[in-house]
């Protein structure tokens, strides 16, 4: 558990944030500017609040008040930041090692052999960082933060730096290091794929300030018609479990309350949980189900709410069943040409090419 309480001013920006992570990811989610990293940089210890407390389980690490404020060697977190920063004169194995080198023997209860094979990285040991690419410079980053057996991971984008090719073949990565090492982590994105996917909390900041806390699926959910590119940011988040792989068509089965989800790729472990992000401009509705379309997924629901102004776009919301809630995008002339309202039962359609299999954990692509 991690709790965070900070004041910081400074001459163009004031920071007063306050929350608490538990296990998994806690996402710090906003804008450019709005204080994410100037967080995570007062709970490494790069920067001394004017007041606050931060404490990492049962150890206070700042306290103004009390005059604590502990040595960010002494804080035992680990950072991974946009930039790998490995040094660029070792090999891969020297630079894992290093900060392994500084934690006492007693305290490295992260094994050698585990955090490699979880990162995929065995192959990489003996080449030096000018010959990896970027998405194999962030997982050597994060390897050499998980080998000092750190009780808290700070992630500060690590991935912004990266091409969206790159950006998704470390997703899954990150899914396995949070699932198989149970380190809490707070990660700072922007990414609304990257947060929907990876976060158990999200805490949302804007100007400096805590403005929502709570699930991806209700933090991430659109709260207003949007404008012009905004619409494309609005993102549900559906779970369900995977049912099965159609070796002859390249699809993963997941079981939904709502129905059946088609996704391209095949995933492993039959019954295990799978989460996906849906863009509500992804969504199609339909107030009944042809099956003379080329959709496979048709997830059932009613519709609970209808978001229009003077624009041409209207906002539905639908409860599926299940219990998931599913953003859609429509023209007001759709809404109309329907008669779609608030009770009406609804068919959401979802195009298997339109969900970006690439950042769903466990998944690979089968090629065709």
């Amino acid at each position: 558990m991690i709790s965070v309480a900070v004041k910081l001013a400074r001459r163009d920006f004031a920071l007063d944030v306050a929350f608490e992570g538990g296990a998994g990811v806690t996402a710090l989610f906003g804008p450019s500017g709005c204080g994410k990293t100037t967080v995570i940089r007062a709970i490494a210890g790069l920067e001394r609040p004017d007041e606050g407390r931060i404490v990492l389980g049962d150890r206070v690490l700042t306290d103004t008040a009390a005059g604590i404020s502990l040595g960010v060697h002494r804080r035992r977190i680990g950072l991974v930041f946009q930039d790998a920063q490995l040094f660029p004169h070792l090999e891969v194995a020297t630079n894992l090692a290093y900060g392994r080198f500084f934690t006492p023997k007693h305290l490295r209860r992260i094994e050698w052999d585990a955090v490699i094979e979880v990162l995929g990285i065995g192959h990489l040991l003996k080449r030096r960082p000018a010959t990896l690419s970027g998405g194999e410079r962030q997982r050597v980053a994060i390897g050499r933060a998980l080998l000092t057996a750190p009780d808290l991971l700070l992630m500060d984008e690590p991935l912004a730096a990266l091409d969206g090719d790159r950006k998704l073949e470390i997703l899954p990565f990150v899914e396995r290091l949070r699932d198989e090492f149970a380190i809490p982590i707070v990660y700072v994105s922007h990414s609304v794929e990257e947060v929907a996917r990876l976060a158990a909390s999200v805490v949302r900041l804007e100007a400096g300030r805590v403005v929502q806390i709570g699930r991806p699926a209700e933090v991430l959910a659109p709260t207003a018609v949007a404008r012009a590119a905004h619409r494309f940011e609005a993102m549900s988040v559906l779970t369900g479990r995977l049912a099965r792989f159609d070796s002859v068509y390249g699809l993963s089965m997941i079981d939904h309350p709502a129905g059946r989800i088609v996704l391209p790729g095949a995933l492993s472990g039959i019954g295990s949980e799978v989460r996906l992000a849906v863009r509500a401009t992804d969504v199609t509705l339909s107030l009944g189900r042809s099956h003379q379309v080329s959709v496979r997924t048709a997830l059932t629901g009613r519709v609970v709410k209808v978001d229009t102004d003077h624009g041409p776009f209207a906002l539905v919301t639908i409860d599926l069943v299940g219990g998931d809630r599913l953003h859609a995008y429509a023209t007001r002339l759709a809404i109309d040409d329907l008669g779609l309202d608030v009770g009406d039962d609804v068919n959401a359609l979802i195009k298997a090419v339109s969900i970006d299999e690439r950042g769903v954990p466990g998944l690979r692509i089968v090629p065709g």
